[in-house]
């Protein structure tokens, strides 16, 4: 069974097959296949992928038909090149096929995120920079994208809006100032306040009054350079705001401690991975 913190496996796999199968159920494979009727399957990638979510897909196939022989092939975590088999199956042809489709949702939605992730990590390798993901996720899946991430490489920000402050510019423009909405988060006792500066006059201000993370806003790589300078190690710094995979190893030489990307988990397109009949 795939375990993840703060995660419930066995009510999202309910949930997404009750969403399939409405109130009458597969009609085309209860129509078209006898009850008895066997299969043995492949589940392969068309693409070369990082994966991500196997232990999940299989949980589809296993809901509808406990007794099914799975046989995972690769880890969550690998990178395989195209045409890699990842899962063999054998069980109840009708329950297979009705879980066909969330299973391979799944496992096509995670491994894209798992992919292009592991494309910016792989991009940054060597400059000292970790690569964060951001709280840009599907509502109701955030625990499934950040694990996904953390498949391809990279490290989780925030879970959510309770893990941290994050004071950021709107936060700042109603408090009256920078220096004010850290002490105020500092007053309330938070142990991690991350603030986000757009300009370097910010950075002292929210030093002093108490940050313990900078993150850097939008800034060309001159600045970027000079921030870090001038924040001199006193705390973590993470620069972020339109990071792409063309920009990313430029700004993460600039000594930022991280680099966050919301497009990993926002923008990744699904990896092509199929389900088929496998002759015996």
């Amino acid at each position: 069974m795939f375990v993840l913190d703060g995660f419930d496996t066995d009510a999202f796999v309910r949930t997404t097959l009750a969403e399939d199968l409405g109130d009458k159920g597969d009609v085309t494979s209860n129509a078209v296949i006898p009850v008895e009727a066997r299969f043995r399957a492949v589940m392969g990638t068309r693409d070369a992928i990082t994966v991500a979510g196997l232990e999940i897909a299989a949980a589809f196939f296993r809901a509808l038909d406990p007794d099914v022989a799975i046989e995972l092939l690769v880890a969550d975590g690998a990178t395989v090149p195209r045409g890699t088999e990842l899962m063999r199956l054998e069980g109840s042809a009708r329950a297979m096929l009705t879980a066909e489709r969330s299973a391979l949702n799944t496992a096509q939605h995670l491994s894209g995120i798992a992919t292009l992730t592991r494309a910016y990590v792989d991009r940054i390798a060597g400059t000292g920079a970790t690569l964060l993901d951001t709280r840009k996720t599907i509502p109701g899946l955030r625990r499934l994208e950040k694990y996904a991430t953390r498949m391809g490489g990279a490290k989780n920000h925030r879970m959510g809006l309770w893990d941290a402050a994050m004071i950021k510019d709107n936060h700042v423009a109603i408090a009256g100032g920078v220096g004010e909405a850290v002490r105020r988060a500092k007053a309330a006792a938070i142990p991690e306040i991350i603030v986000e500066v757009d300009r370097i006059d910010q950075i002292e201000p929210a030093l002093v009054a108490g940050a313990t993370y900078l993150l850097l806003d939008n800034m060309t790589g001159a600045t970027l350079r000079g921030a870090v300078t001038l924040i001199g190690g006193r705390v973590p710094v993470e620069a972020s705001g339109g990071v792409t995979l063309e920009t990313i190893r430029a700004i993460a030489e600039t000594g930022v401690t991280y680099v966050s990307v919301g497009r990993i988990t926002q923008s990744a397109p699904a990896a092509d991975i199929g389900l088929d009949f496998a002759p015996a």
